[in-house]
């Protein structure tokens, strides 16, 4: 639909495997500037360069759109007809807004994920009365790491492949599929677990397609290639995520408020006062010797709290 378009922003993206994605928010078309800027900040705080809108004026369906009722920073590269098949891809109506993300879909899904929240929560869109659950399965095996120029884990490294993608694991690994999966309420992630390689072969072969060589390989985890050649059954499992479900059935939006005792944001713990300073006893113990400025910054902290321990 965009690809016929003189808008650089879309076709690039396009051209460099990327996606155009978005959502259409009903009745979006009396959004004030202010707002839709606010928009566009969250849009870039989540990593993205920048984001597209569109305000469809009047009411009714898309219709015989003319250039006034299109109010978009990037109407002028769209005929009016084009507008309403962006529209109408996401099921927009006159009167409604459409907020449009373009790259990867890893970059996309986060800005709209933050996006579709906010909007919902602003518009009183989603009822939080209502417990939406669902299961996210075929999670790609491995994603490109441009900084490291080499493949990496999407969960970990252990995760089973699909059996189907094993002759394409090592010639295309971006299309590869893994036995993860995730349990999620109302948009958050509440469980997350996977199915286990068990097989020496396979584990070494996403091993290979992590870019470890073979003795690399038996140095790093020789324990499990060598279990793994006497035989292993096969297991996975999930782990639920308690403080944020009960988080989320309690309508509480920190998990703090649901912990017996809970960490500050400094990671400081109010009830027993750690972290504390500890002894050259303690330290010697455990056999770790502090750098000059730890020592110093040791000495100062039991400075501090000898001082706030002395009588006034």
């Amino acid at each position: 639909l965009v690809r016929t378009s003189e808008f650089r922003v879309f076709t690039q993206a396009i051209e460099a495997g990327g996606r155009i994605r978005g959502f259409a928010v009903p009745g979006g078309a009396d959004v004030a500037r202010r707002g839709l800027d606010e928009y566009v900040d969250l849009a870039r705080a989540a990593g993205a360069s920048g984001l597209v809108w569109f305000q469809f004026a009047g009411e009714g369906p898309l219709d015989g759109l003319t250039s006034a009722d299109v109010k978009s920073p990037a109407a002028r590269f769209f005929t009016p007809e084009q507008a309403a098949g962006l529209g109408d891809a996401l099921g927009a109506s006159r009167g409604d807004l459409l907020l449009i993300a373009a790259g990867p879909d890893a970059l996309t899904s986060k800005v709209l994920d933050v996006l579709r929240r906010t909007v919902a929560e602003q518009r009183g869109l989603a009822d939080a009365s209502t417990l939406a659950f669902l299961f996210v399965t075929q999670f790609p095996a491995f994603e490109w790491d441009a900084d490291e120029e080499k493949w990496s884990a999407v969960h970990h490294l252990f995760t089973s492949p699909f059996t189907d993608d094993l002759g394409i694991l090592e010639s295309d690994p971006g299309s590869v599929r893994s036995h993860a999966y995730d349990i999620v309420c109302n948009g958050q992630e509440i469980g997350s677990g996977s199915i286990r390689i068990h097989s020496r072969e396979v584990q070494l072969a996403v091993l290979r397609t992590l870019g470890l060589s073979l003795d690399e390989a038996k140095l790093k985890f020789g324990h499990m290639l060598e279990a793994f050649s006497y035989g292993a059954p096969p297991h996975g499992g999930i782990a639920p995520g308690i403080d944020r479900t009960v988080a989320l059935f309690a309508g509480e939006r920190d998990i703090r408020e649901v912990i017996a005792f809970p960490k500050t944001k400094s990671a400081g713990d109010p009830m027993t006062g750690a972290p504390a300073p500890v002894s050259n006893r303690q330290l010697r113990d455990v056999h770790i010797l502090l750098s000059p400025d730890a020592e110093e910054a040791l000495a100062d902290q039991r400075a501090g709290d000898s001082r706030a321990g002395s009588p006034a």
